[in-house]
């Protein structure tokens, strides 16, 4: 027979052939994230050199990076309402922009009020990215696959955070610290450029087969209004996301602006020193941020609710940063490497799913202002683990009580999304409920 037939001796329906075009954009959100974080790493990879260079010291670097946190905080309050009324195309564009000349503007810094003025603009050109490719997430994927897709574009913040220990240091070493700078700040307006010309929505792309646009929206179909902050907050969904990004984004900031001054501090490393130990840091990141994206999606592959399989693949991701608590005494540099990593990884596990709570949560026309309200929660933890480690190592030295916090907060915070949120229900924005 030529053709499919169905039971009764009729020919079945031809299947409708889906395409991969959304893994372009999947692909375009991941080289956005990892040039993000390259831009935002080279303060952390410089840091123990500007430190002599520049003449700062604990406080001050402390006061630098509550810079960038408070702006990213007020930055993610603005780019999620923003976004959902731009839309993803240009809403990405205006906050690249902005990141992409704030980058280029530590170059002209010499001061500690220089770099903490370039750092405020930077974190505020920054705070688009996540709101804008979690809602891009939303547009282009159906729900079964958007914890993969988080967890693939999410893992360009462990692909940055690699590169930029692999490139700073040469680029630094080479022509000086302000063409670090100014080079991975031309990056970013590079990616400005391609975006521009390629995103579309899927109902507006050409390239998009009927077929994959059919797959695409093959979940129920969702209202279009914007929904108001007020709304949004009325639902403890909303403070379930909240919580859990006030809770553990302080412990990736630390990772990303303290590891290279711990391990220069704990090991003498020098600048580029730090390369091999951070590149096999943030590599256990990046396969950590994939798996955790891949586990919770296996899961509901296998019959268990999307409730059971997000917090299950929450809880092995807090589980595996709890030994970081031994490496601020690791006597080896492997070893705390090795802990550290395994840390990172069990972090960017935990982030690809708790991203993935707000489209789990809420409607697609909701989902950057929700990812917003939280990034800013998590900024302004941030903003208080900044300053809280600066004066802990101007007065004692020590990083043992910040590795222990760090060991406990994802447990802590996956309590609190079970008691905020126990069935992941959806959110009712309208009707009498919202």
């Amino acid at each position: 027979m030529s053709e499919a037939t169905t039971s009764a001796g009729s020919p079945a329906a031809p299947v409708a052939k889906v395409g991969m075009y959304r893994w372009r954009i999947c692909a375009m959100l991941l080289l956005a994230t990892t040039i993000n974080y390259i831009d935002r790493q080279v303060l952390g990879v410089l840091a123990p050199f500007l430190q002599t260079e520049i003449g700062w010291n604990e406080i001050e670097y402390g006061y630098i990076v509550t810079a960038f946190q408070a702006a990213y905080a007020i930055g993610l309050l603005c780019a999620g309402a923003i976004i959902d009324r731009l839309g993803t195309r240009m809403g990405y564009a205006i906050a690249i922009s902005i990141w992409s000349l704030a980058a280029m503007s530590h170059s002209l810094a010499a001061t500690v009020i220089g770099f903490a003025a370039a750092r405020f603009v930077l974190g505020f050109g920054e705070a688009g990215n996540f709101p804008a490719a979690i809602k891009t997430v939303a547009e282009w994927f159906p729900r079964k696959e958007r914890a993969l897709a988080t967890g693939i574009f999410n893992s360009g913040s462990n692909i940055g955070a690699i590169v930029a220990p692999m490139m700073v240091p040469v680029v630094a070493a080479t022509w000086g610290w302000q063409a670090a700078f100014l080079v991975t700040g031309a990056l970013s307006a590079t990616w400005l450029v391609a975006w521009l010309v390629i995103y579309r929505t899927p109902e507006e792309q050409p390239r998009l087969s009927a077929g994959e646009l059919a797959y695409i929206r093959s979940d129920p179909p969702e209202p279009s209004v914007r929904v108001p902050w007020a709304r949004i907050l009325r639902h403890r969904q909303a403070w379930a996301f909240v919580a859990a990004k006030f809770i553990t984004d302080p412990i990736w900031w630390f990772f990303l602006f303290w590891l290279p001054k711990f391990l220069h501090a704990e090991y003498g490393l020098t600048l580029l020193g730090l390369g091999l130990p951070l590149i096999v840091i943030f590599v256990m990141a990046d396969v950590g941020s994939i798996f955790g994206g891949w586990l919770a999606g296996r899961f509901i592959r296998m019959g268990w609710s999307v409730n059971r399989a997000r917090k299950t693949a929450m809880g092995i991701c807090g589980l595996a940063v709890v030994p970081i608590v031994f490496a601020a005494n690791a006597d080896n540099l492997w070893l705390a490497v090795g802990l550290i990593g395994l840390a990172t990884a069990g972090h960017q596990g935990w982030s690809a799913n708790v991203f993935t709570l707000t489209s789990d949560m809420f409607p697609r026309r909701a989902v950057a202002s929700v990812v917003g309200i939280g990034g800013f929660a998590g900024a302004v933890g941030g903003m208080m683990i900044a300053t809280f480690t600066g004066f802990l190592l101007q007065t004692t030295g020590s990083y043992v009580p910040v590795f222990l916090m760090a060991g406990s907060a994802y447990l802590i915070a996956l309590l609190v999304v079970h008691l905020l949120a126990p069935r992941l229900e959806p959110a009712q924005l309208d009707g009498a409920g919202a």
